[in-house]
């Protein structure tokens, strides 16, 4: 089934199996997928501020060039699911099931993404300014053109991470901890202990 220039805004979708439907160019603003079964399914191009997936099933799922600022994801399955392109500031993905997802230039700022996996991904410039990234495991996870700026990293693990593409900015030299056995460059370095007030030359 392929939706093309729907207006589904605040329309109720909740527990309806959509495996594989295509959703292109669509009105998805506060659309009701609560509890829906959208695994396989496509999404593109659609606007959907506050959009609702909690409990949804969205098993490699494809979301391209979407807007789902403020979405609701808690609770919601997204294993091997894909975000590229996308805008979800303020979403939320508390308690969401997820394995090998993929976000890629895509914008996560003051998202809720606690104890989320991250494992071993290649983060592709994903901005996580202010997120909530609490328990996030980004163990042996590499970043290039990405932001941990003023991130919640409390209690994340990074073990064998790649920072070195990473903006880590408003981070204070005792927080650096939680970067242990990570990978930083000379300028990240610098740049953390300059938050001491201390000049490296």
């Amino acid at each position: 089934m392929r939706l093309l220039n729907c207006d589904l805004d605040e329309v109720d979708l909740s527990n309806l199996d959509m495996t594989g439907w295509c959703f292109e160019d669509c009105i998805l603003k506060r659309t009701n997928f609560t509890g829906a079964t959208l695994d396989d399914a496509a999404f593109a191009s659609c606007r959907g501020a506050f959009v609702d997936f909690t409990a949804a099933k969205l098993v490699e799922a494809t979301i391209e060039k979407c807007d789902f600022n403020n979405g609701k994801f808690g609770g919601a399955t997204v294993t091997q699911a894909s975000f590229v392109g996308c805008k979800l500031t303020g979403a939320d993905f508390t308690r969401a099931r997820a394995h090998a997802v993929l976000f890629k230039e895509t914008t996560l700022s003051a998202a809720y993404l606690p104890g989320f996996s991250f494992h071993k991904v290649k983060i592709e410039r994903v901005d996580f300014s202010l997120a909530d990234l609490a328990r996030c495991d980004f163990r042996e996870a590499s970043f290039s053109g990405s932001s941990l700026r003023e991130a919640n990293l409390v209690d994340a693990r990074f073990e064998g991470a790649d920072l070195r593409g990473a903006d880590l900015g408003g981070i204070r030299l005792h927080d650096a901890r939680k970067f242990k056995g990570a990978t930083i460059s000379r300028d990240q370095a610098g740049a953390l202990l300059a938050e001491m007030g201390l000049r490296v030359l």
